[in-house]
């Protein structure tokens, strides 16, 4: 148990100080090897290029350009449109607009973040001409934009992924179905809230503004058919099909939409590297950590304590995710993964659990820690976007957090509902 707690202490304890979590990483692998009496300033350089120079994970700056390109070019701002002409006269209506739409979106960019961000920018002006609490707009809004790393594509699927050698393209479509129930559970969420706080009623849009929004939508709906269409098909891998959603989205944005010059692109490309280089940097500093987590034989370890609950698996996956619930409050989705998943994955194989399902799990639960306070990453980029306090938006999240809750516990309790569509799409 003394890995354990060095793992732990030095871990917890640098990101307590304020150290950034990959410098707090790094610092746990060097504090392991000092322990091991293994350290070797050679092998730690190796580990750290190693964790990002890895084919799969070309993925993750592809997919992130893809979501500026999206937020930048139109595409976003479309599916937006083409939600609302369908279902924005319901009351309550920009509501189920934003769930459509975090759907739709979800199935293009696979960013919770550039979601939410487009979300709010176009929606809560909407939302508050309507007079729509902040709160529960803000808090539908963040909740929606969690989807995004569920539904294919998705940048935490690929880093899970990579980071367990778990198959990608199952972890991919694992997520199909569970991602629309996610929209289900919300549908019902705000049906209860805007019937008891009788939220207006938007205009009803004639048919023809319907089939002209859905026309100016048509090449930003293509984009998710031809990435999952890919997928499904064995056309391309996930890194392809990432290349594959960047590129259309820059073609689409300035060849189609022609909202995206030469200026703007260069404003996409930076913070799309600046985003690439933190998660990379991440990326690196947890293969140094995950490497002395092997040498010291953690998961092993674990297990010895952990046999107790090994041999009843649902009840092992409910202790894991109330675990990582309560990690959620703390840390981001991706250090999580990098963190905890060369750990716990090990542990799901010993206790005879299907890994691609439990990675989904892992991910799911990992994304509702999006938006669990007191860190909620989401709930803070809704908070910066609409100008609200963080306090309210936490209150507004709170109906949809315990519907995700309850989607949790049935899909601990029903996993075929994540393995089942799996085998017949797969």
């Amino acid at each position: 148990m003394v890995v354990t707690l060095i793992f732990l202490s030095v871990l917890i304890g640098g990101m307590v100080i304020g150290m950034p979590i990959a410098h707090a990483l790094v610092l746990t692998g060097v504090a392991l090897m000092w322990h091991l009496d293994f350290f070797d300033t050679q092998l730690l350089a190796q580990n750290l290029q190693a964790g990002f120079d890895n084919f799969p994970l070309l993925a993750v700056p592809f997919f992130i350009l893809a979501g500026e390109l999206m937020n930048a070019g139109g595409l976003s701002r479309r599916i937006i449109d083409l939600a609302s002409a369908f279902v924005g006269h319901i009351r309550g209506g920009l509501g189920y607009v934003a769930i459509g739409a975090a759907v739709l979106l979800a199935s293009m960019s696979g960013s919770a973040i550039a979601d939410t961000a487009a979300l709010a920018t176009i929606l809560l002006p909407m939302m508050r001409e309507q007079k729509y609490p902040d709160s529960y707009g803000a808090g539908l809004l963040a909740s929606g934009g969690i989807i995004a790393p569920i539904i294919p594509p998705s940048m935490p699927f690929v880093i899970y992924g990579v980071t367990t050698n778990t198959s990608i393209s199952k972890l991919f479509l694992s997520g199909l179905v569970p991602g629309l129930i996610m929209g289900a559970f919300l549908i019902c969420a705000w049906r209860w809230i805007a019937r008891k706080h009788q939220l207006a009623q938007g205009a009803r849009v004639p048919w023809g503004a319907r089939m002209k929004a859905l026309a100016h939508s048509f090449w930003a709906l293509m984009m998710p058919v031809i990435i999952l269409g890919g997928l499904r098909g064995g056309i391309f891998t996930p890194t392809e099909a990432a290349v594959v959603a960047a590129v259309y989205a820059l073609l689409v944005s300035m060849l189609v939409y022609r909202e995206l010059n030469l200026a703007g692109l260069y404003a996409v490309f930076l913070g799309a590297a600046k985003t690439t280089a933190v998660v990379m940097f991440l990326c690196g500093a947890a293969t140094v950590t995950a490497y002395m987590i092997t040498l010291a034989d953690l998961p092993n370890l674990l297990a010895d304590t952990f046999a107790g609950v090994l041999g009843s698996p649902m009840l092992f996956m409910a202790l894991m995710m109330l675990f990582l619930l309560v990690v959620g409050t703390a840390m981001d989705l991706t250090p999580t993964i990098l963190i905890f998943g060369p750990v716990c994955a090990p542990l799901a194989a010993k206790a005879g659990i299907d890994p691609v399902y439990f990675g989904f799990m892992f991910v799911y639960v990992g994304c509702i820690g999006l938006i669990t306070p007191p860190v909620g990453t989401v709930q803070n980029v809704v908070a910066g976007v609409g100008r609200i306090r963080m306090e309210t938006v936490i209150k507004g999240t709170s109906p949809f957090l315990i519907a995700y809750v309850l989607l949790a516990m049935l899909l601990v309790v029903f996993p075929q509902i994540v393995t089942a569509p799996l085998k017949w799409m797969y």
